[in-house]
């Protein structure tokens, strides 16, 4: 080839490589749900949204809300209107499966809100049934895969409840015929659902439900667990855990790798100190199989002082599954492939001497982890693992393919009361990729 054309070849190539299209991250932002009144009221609580860019950096301390949204205005005017009550609490939250909409819980309420994500506004307020001893909460409101319902855990009320859902439409409706009543009802196996020494206490804490949207691991305060297909009217217990195989108080839940991975924690007289995580088989249920079947592989148990397993997430492309303990100030991690406890990245530090990490989620990159953190007058959970003393947004940056971690920095939040004490609790954390 004469010199001349193979200097322009090279060229061209030079130009091509220039102007090849940089991938870009996907854009996110960050929700964090503080519990606290609203400011003067006894009701109500606050939604701030960040920009996902914004706590990327080295200055993401800095960083201010996008968004904040006073659950105590449009929100709770919905509320009223719908239900006669003001909605409480603001717990848990989670998004559809096309993040077009967001649902958020309030616990000492027993309100269910869906949200337009993109405009933060309410469009269904819907409010629990009255259940045991005439109780009623909504703990957590899992979103299915599937987006044809939402799975409530009506706590103190001790009610599996189910809300029908159709985004497209913005059709919402508490399926009252659903509910199943885990104080009252009976086994598969003709056993009493709640029973002393087998599930003494039968609120049911996080109904985490799979990929296929025909299973929900349902979590129980006293210790146990049902597997529950939610799909029918009324919906069917399909496995039954007595609370030796499962410890109480678990909330963590997430699906990998082929497996759902549960927590047990700690919080109540019965386990005040537990870090359990359990692996469960996403098949083999049959309501005609003996209890405990199919047996779950307890990958990690630890029930020292000041343990507390309860926010999980997922990194390194599913390789690698993190644990949050609100009482030890750490995350434990773990091999989803093997179960194998792998790594223990500690949270104390400079950015805060008791940072009690709660719940916990991961940009669409898989480079941050976003942590809640507890303030120091927690409105739920046992207030020995859940006080902490900077209520905000932990950002840890992943490092080593998901492996580890390191806290890259906080970003505080505040509610003062008239009297000057902090009342900020932050609990639910959500990415919601744009």
């Amino acid at each position: 080839m004469p010199t001349r054309i193979l200097t322009v070849v090279v060229l061209l190539a030079a130009v091509a490589i220039v102007q090849a299209p940089i991938a870009m991250a996907a854009p996110f932002e960050v929700w964090v749900v503080d519990q606290s009144n609203s400011p003067g009221l006894t009701y109500g609580g606050t939604l701030r949204v960040f920009e996902g860019d914004d706590l990327m950096g080295e200055s993401l301390s800095e960083a201010q809300p996008v968004a904040t949204v006073d659950l105590g205005g449009a929100t709770d005017a919905l509320c009223v209107a719908s239900t006669g009550a003001h909605p409480a609490r603001p717990h848990m939250l989670f998004f559809s499966s096309t993040r077009t909409h967001a649902v958020l819980a309030f616990v000492a309420s027993g309100h269910v809100v869906i949200f337009d994500a993109a405009a933060r506004a309410p469009l269904a307020c819907l409010r629990m049934s009255p259940g045991a001893g005439g109780a009623r909460q909504a703990h957590a409101a899992f979103p299915a895969p599937d987006d044809s319902f939402i799975l409530v855990a009506n706590q103190n009320g001790k009610l599996l409840e189910r809300i029908d859902t159709d985004y497209a439409t913005g059709t919402f409706s508490l399926n009252a015929a659903a509910g199943l009543d885990l104080a009252g009802c009976t086994t598969p196996g003709g056993a009493a659902c709640q029973a002393a020494g087998i599930r003494p206490d039968n609120a049911p804490i996080c109904p985490i439900v799979d990929s296929s949207s025909g299973l929900a691991f349902v979590t129980l305060r006293g210790g146990g667990l049902f597997v529950v297909n939610p799909t029918t009217t009324p919906m069917a217990i399909v496995a039954e855990y007595d609370r030796a195989m499962v410890h109480g108080n678990g909330c963590g839940g997430v699906e990998a790798g082929g497996s759902m991975f549960i927590t047990s924690g700690g919080g109540t007289a019965s386990n005040l100190h537990e870090f359990d995580v359990y692996r469960f088989p996403l098949a083999g249920y049959d309501p005609a199989h003996p209890p405990n079947t199919p047996a779950p592989e307890p990958i990690f148990s630890d029930d020292a002082a000041e343990r507390d397993a309860h926010g999980m997430t997922v990194t390194g492309r599913g390789r690698y599954l993190w644990v949050t303990d609100r009482g030890a100030n750490l995350i434990e991690v773990f091999d989803v492939a093997t179960g194998e406890r792998l790594e223990t990245l500690p949270l104390e530090g400079s950015d805060s001497a008791d940072p009690t990490p709660d719940l916990a989620d991961v940009s669409p990159s898989g480079n941050r982890v976003f942590v809640a953190m507890r303030g120091p007058n927690p409105l739920s959970g046992d207030p020995h693992v859940a006080t902490g003393v900077t209520p905000g947004l932990m950002v840890l940056q992943v490092e080593e393919g998901g492996r580890r971690g390191i806290v890259k920095g906080i970003v505080r939040v505040s509610n003062l009361d008239a009297a000057g004490v902090e009342r900020a609790d932050p609990h639910a954390v959500r990415v919601r990729r744009r």
